[in-house]
């Protein structure tokens, strides 16, 4: 097994160690587990009566921007790995 070594720069080291990364983490689990569901009880009327529009807005919003981050993180290990030595 070998072990590697990533260096990123100091924009995705600071978001990585801030306080943002739990609010991050814990949208990533609502946009997995419960944004569909939401999504179903709004189409079929039983979630909010007349703010359906505005649940499925907020749950499309969370399932697309939070794996946003987690792609452009990846992206930058990657990068990094690539790298030729």
């Amino acid at each position: 097994m070998e072990k590697v070594t990533i260096e990123l720069n100091a924009n995705w080291a600071k978001r990585v160690n801030s306080p943002f990364m739990y609010i991050v983490t814990a949208l990533q689990g609502v946009s997995i587990t419960f944004a569909p569901l939401f999504l179903y009880w709004a189409g079929a009327g039983k979630f909010y009566p007349g703010a359906e529009w505005t649940i499925v807005l907020v749950c499309f919003a969370i399932v697309i921007l939070i794996p946003l981050f987690y792609m452009r993180l990846g992206g930058a290990v990657i990068k990094e790995l690539r790298k030729q030595t």
